[in-house]
């Protein structure tokens, strides 16, 4: 398997999962603004998306959203417990959580602060959003050492990565030690810490 990723992008949660469950999986880095891979290919002809993260099978088939190559990569080494049991309502909070994380925190909230072409208007409502975002990440995490289940899962994966953006994006860390304390754990486990040193990212520690 081929995954592509680039650094501090959500693929990062897609490394720490294949790390974390010991896959057979090659790191493509890929340039996602000239969409151009680490070996000079045309990442269009690989991903007709053009995002991260992309997940390149065996057999050919490409997965190319963040939620589905996250659980197809647990899904891959059950005993890691990477994701709960199919037909449990375990599974089903970890897609939810997944389809939050992805689609409200991700893409509506963080994607739009990062934006050249988003106004400071706007950017001062999406602030106001992430900070609601956060204060319900704190709630739900609570005194839980992981996020879903009582085992580290995907969703954790995704969590850290995203907690990883907070700074950058101009907000106190800290207003949310639940939250931050935490990440720090989450960025102390070796899969996530071998993610982030292959993907440059461990000088953005603190």
């Amino acid at each position: 398997m081929e995954l592509y990723a680039s650094p501090m992008a959500c693929s990062l949660a897609s490394h720490i999962t294949a790390l974390e469950a010991d896959l057979p999986v090659s790191i493509r880095y890929v340039d996602t603004k000239a969409k151009k891979t680490d070996d000079g290919k045309d990442y269009l002809s690989i991903a007709p998306n053009g995002y991260v993260p992309a997940l390149r099978l065996a057999g050919g088939q490409l997965l190319n959203e963040g939620p589905s190559v996250l659980q197809y990569l647990a899904d891959q080494k059950p005993e890691k417990k990477l994701a709960p049991p199919w037909d449990t309502i375990e599974r089903y909070q970890l897609i939810d959580t997944l389809n939050y994380l992805s689609t409200e925190v991700h893409k509506h909230i963080f994607h739009p602060l990062f934006a050249a072409s988003t106004t400071d208007a706007a950017k001062q409502a999406h602030m106001a959003e992430l900070a609601a975002a956060l204060d319900y990440i704190a709630r739900r995490l609570g005194d839980r050492e992981y996020l879903v289940g009582a085992d580290f899962t995907v969703a954790d994966a995704f969590l850290v990565t995203v907690l990883n953006w907070v700074k950058a994006a101009g907000l106190d860390p800290t207003r949310w030690p639940r939250a931050a304390e935490y990440r720090l754990r989450m960025r102390e486990r070796p899969s996530v810490m071998s993610a982030l040193e292959a993907e440059g990212l461990l000088r953005r520690k603190k």
